[in-house]
């Protein structure tokens, strides 16, 4: 069935079907796995978009030796968000898959999701199961990051259960929404799940077509205080006033319970003013003009 789709498409016209964007950083000694991953995908109708976020490293050169292959965006440093945002911004595809640069696909990963799409035309975001490869061995998730299908907002709200590397979605939903929030150093995926989750579900394809590589020290996931991005994500989500009873409660749960660790945390380390603004925010935040992010 997929490569009928594939063939289909490019009878019509030179436009590809997905379009594939990896934004990066100073990741020229990892890009280029993330990079060949793509290459070598058994589904062909794809084009391949790789954002140069202000890299001063060996970035630049690696790309060179792909030539026509794929298309360099290059911008000063603005953090992942602004680079993914700019790729969806170049893209022409229906589809937008998204990988990071220290992640790579499976060979079949992409016909896998696109074949699952045509079977379920009412699918707007899939995505897959994946590997977890820490320092270069082999690790189970634990029972928290078990990832589900369906209406799926109350799962994310204690974390992210979507991987952006494991996502592929429709990339006229992305843009409606507003693509990732650029004011955020981290929890830039959290934040945009929560704003589709409340309204679409997620296919799941149980089948672990991503490899994630944990451990090095520049992954987003390592920064401290990621639940101060994550308070942001949830007061926003709770302004848009677009939440159902049952997930406007569970939000405002979540919302008090992040906002007492966190003023717990800010306590500890004498910022007194910090933990109280963050201790009443999480009962009243509909009195708070703006977050203390």
């Amino acid at each position: 069935m997929t490569s009928l789709i594939s063939t289909a498409h490019r009878a019509s016209d030179d436009v590809p079907l997905v379009s594939v964007i990896i934004p990066t950083f100073n990741r020229a000694g990892l890009l280029g796995r993330a990079i060949d991953s793509v290459l070598s995908q058994t589904f062909a109708s794809l084009e391949l978009i790789v954002v140069d976020d202000g890299s001063t490293d060996a970035t630049d050169a690696l790309l060179a030796r792909y030539g026509a292959r794929l298309t360099v965006v290059r911008q000063p440093n603005r953090g992942v968000s602004a680079a993914r945002n700019s790729g969806v911004a170049r893209a022409r595809g229906e589809w937008i898959a998204l990988l990071d640069s220290d992640d790579e696909w499976l060979p079949d990963k992409l016909d896998r999701q696109v074949a699952y799409c045509a079977q379920h035309p009412e699918t707007v975001i899939c995505q897959t199961e994946e590997l977890w490869i820490r320092n270069g061995v082999r690790v189970n998730p634990k029972q928290r990051h078990a990832k589900v299908g369906g209406m799926i907002f109350e799962q994310c709200l204690p974390l992210c259960l979507v991987s952006p590397s494991a996502v592929m979605l429709r990339r006229s939903l992305l843009t409606a929404v507003g693509g990732f929030d650029e004011r955020l150093p981290a929890c830039e995926d959290y934040d945009l799940w929560l704003r589709l989750t409340w309204k679409y579900p997620v296919h799941l394809i149980p089948e672990p077509l991503l490899v994630k590589h944990g451990g090095h020290a520049d992954q987003l996931s390592r920064m401290p205080e990621l639940d101060k991005y994550r308070i942001h994500a949830l007061v926003k989500i709770l302004r848009q006033g677009c939440l159902n009873p049952s997930q406007q409660a569970a939000a405002l749960a979540m919302l008090e319970e992040k906002c007492r660790i966190y003023a717990t945390g800010c306590r500890k380390r004498g910022r007194i003013a910090e933990a109280d603004a963050y201790r009443a925010l999480g009962t009243r935040w509909k009195t708070a003009d703006d977050l203390p992010v």
